[in-house]
């Protein structure tokens, strides 16, 4: 399984961006809530699962969505299932450190 990754610096503050490689330019609505799997914003580079795993491991901040990284990174202890909203059926987490 691949993911498309993608490393964001503003501020010396790091935002990796990853999505499942399927969901890139995708849009996904649910009542008044919109995301958006923008080239711009998600497509990085394209890695393996696991080295997308290892980059997050080690990010202050991420914004990740689709299934295969949202469940690798539960099965890693990255994010609690509790930190994941589902917009029409796909599932998106983030994680903010200040």
């Amino acid at each position: 399984m691949k993911v498309y990754i993608k490393l964001h610096m503003r501020n010396e503050m790091d935002c990796v961006a990853c999505c499942d490689e399927q969901l890139l330019l995708k849009v996904f609505k649910e009542g008044n809530i919109k995301i958006e799997i923008t080239e711009q914003f998600y497509g990085g580079q394209l890695v393996k699962l696991e080295e997308a795993i290892e980059i997050l491991s080690g990010a202050t901040n991420f914004n990740i969505v689709g299934e295969n990284i949202i469940n690798q990174a539960i099965r890693c202890k990255l994010l609690s299932k509790d930190g994941v909203h589902v917009i029409n059926g796909i599932p998106m987490a983030m994680k903010m450190m200040f």
